[in-house]
């Protein structure tokens, strides 16, 4: 008797899984997205927006623009220009949203401080402004509402190529962004 009860609640909640509906189904037609870097803006003054394009519903491909508008920030206070194209891999049955894999370019200019020295009671610091490229890979999530808006959360790491003895070896990307699919 246990057996029978056991297989009719399993056949049922079957039955009923698979006749749920996506809670929030997407437009595949809308390939667009803009998005404003929020993190970027508050936490280091940086204007950081990007446009995406949906290639299907497991890539995209895109550009973002950064520049920062404050040379007093301690945590990150080099970084003046990046452009940034990037091309991402989505892993969801979801129509471009859900957990993503990301390789990056950055073209950017930053002002690196070098021999720091004190003349007397005053202390003197050479910098220079550098342009340099990197690559690197980022990962992270896209959240979408049923109206369009778009929220994503993303880290990475890159490497810049070439430079000198004076050049930073690393780049970071990352962010919490907000945006809209049109």
């Amino acid at each position: 008797m246990r057996n029978i009860t056991l297989l009719i609640l399993l056949f049922i909640t079957t039955i009923s899984v698979a006749q749920e509906k996506e809670e929030y189904p997407q437009d595949i037609n809308k390939k667009h997205e803009v998005k404003i870097n929020v993190l970027g803006l508050l936490a280091f003054e940086w204007l950081d927006v990007s446009y995406e394009y949906l290639i299907n519903e497991e890539s995209s491909a895109g550009i973002g623009i950064l520049t920062g508008f404050d040379n007093g920030n301690d945590i990150d206070n080099y970084r003046k220009f990046s452009l940034t194209p990037f091309y991402r891999r989505y892993f969801s049955s979801k129509f471009a949203r859900g957990f993503f894999v990301e390789g990056f370019g950055m073209l950017h200019t930053y002002e690196r401080d070098f021999d720091s020295f004190f003349n007397g009671n005053n202390m003197t610091t050479n910098s220079e402004n550098k342009t340099e490229f990197a690559v690197g890979i980022s990962v992270g999530g896209k959240f979408i509402s049923k109206r369009g808006f778009t929220t994503e959360i993303y880290l990475g790491l890159g490497r810049n190529l070439g430079g000198d003895d004076n050049s930073i070896a690393a780049v970071g990307r990352g962010g919490v962004s907000i945006g809209y699919r049109f």
